[in-house]
């Protein structure tokens, strides 16, 4: 089984993507304090996720969101159908419906549960970063001598990192049922996926359906190519900003351990990419690692640090254990080989 892992960094130039509580009517980015009251802004994986969705395709259908109740009791959810939304498949869902609705044989149980496919870390601050007050005002058409209305918002400058992971055998494989999984699909539904073209497999001891591999491959492909033109954010009218990762790794993995998550690092109060702890880290899992590293990494973000590492890594280039070029052509790149049948390995699980 192979999981494809690593981290994605984005810059953030006098920006506000993510927006916190607000506090004496003054708009706050999500931040937290650690060590000696160091800031750190973040985003938050849900933010990161809902980036992701809104930038699918135009013609990549999504799965419609249910409201129900009022008050405390209001829920929320999306319609729990992996086979038909490519959103329901990669990013889960927890949803409690009759049985009716959800093509559940009588008796069976109402709620069913997916978990994530695509595993997205809290996109951190590499180096504190405190964020500073803006501040504009409202006073067109005023009459002379009215004091203006002031509006405050905060915003930060910062690279900000988060960790990947992305099951590739659990892409279009819905479970049925286990004493330890709750189903992702009710059995009059996991029946429609097998007469549609799907069949039915055992995925790390829990019976499961699966849909056809072409489907599978064109879902992984549709995430890649959204990831290389992701789009989103708070704030966009006043600090509108660029939210396609300035630099991403990613690498082939057995077993789903993440390796690469100290490459990108603190160094002397500035964002450092550490060409020792990568090639470290390769050689130490080169028995696990089930193709080259991928490192999309755009010009001019981090300076001189991009060809720095180019030369440093040389011979890992040289002997295809390492790939460095534009994130838009290192995902598009995979995109294409997984779209084609040449990664078909990484979606099977032998054990």
């Amino acid at each position: 089984m192979t999981f494809l892992v690593g981290q994605q960094i984005l810059q953030i130039k006098a920006g506000a993507p993510n927006n916190g509580r607000g506090e004496d009517n003054r708009g706050m980015v999500k931040q937290f304090t650690a060590g000696r009251g160091d800031k750190y802004p973040y985003v938050s994986a849900q933010a990161g996720r809902r980036w992701l969705r809104d930038s699918l395709p135009a013609g990549e259908p999504t799965s419609p969101v249910i409201r129900s109740g009022e008050g405390k009791k209001q829920q929320a959810y999306t319609r729990g159908r992996p086979d038909l939304y490519l959103d329901d498949d990669l990013f889960g869902y927890m949803i409690a419906v009759k049985a009716d609705e959800a093509g559940a044989k009588k008796g069976e149980s109402k709620t069913f549960m997916r978990d994530t496919v695509l595993a997205t870390g809290t996109l951190v601050s590499v180096v504190p970063s405190k964020p500073v007050m803006d501040f504009g005002t409202m006073s067109r058409d005023f009459e002379p001598g009215t004091h203006p209305v002031i509006h405050e918002h905060e915003m930060y400058t910062a690279d900000l990192a988060g960790d990947l992971l992305l099951d590739l055998p659990r892409v279009g494989t819905f479970e049925t049922g286990g004493r330890t999984t709750k189903a992702a699909l009710p059995g009059g539904l996991a029946d429609e996926v097998v007469d549609k073209g799907g069949s039915e497999v055992v995925l790390r001891d829990v019976q499961c359906v699966r849909l056809p591999i072409e489907e599978r491959r064109r879902r992984v492909a549709v995430l890649l190519r959204t990831m290389a033109m992701v789009k989103g954010g708070a704030k966009q009218s006043a600090h509108y900003g660029d939210r396609t990762p300035g630099l991403v790794i990613l690498a082939p993995i057995r077993g789903g351990t993440n390796p690469f998550t100290r490459v990108i690092r603190e160094r002397e109060k500035a964002t450092y990419f550490d060409a020792d702890v990568l090639r470290e880290e390769i050689e130490a899992w080169a028995d696990e690692l089930d193709g080259p590293v991928r490192i999309g990494w755009a010009p001019g973000f981090l300076g001189s640090q991009r060809d720095r590492a180019g030369s440093d890594l040389a011979d890992l280039i040289k002997e295809e254990r390492l790939v460095l070029g534009h994130p838009r052509t290192v995902l598009n790149t995979l995109a294409e080989e997984i779209e084609s049948g040449e990664r078909d390995s990484w979606f099977d699980d032998p054990r």
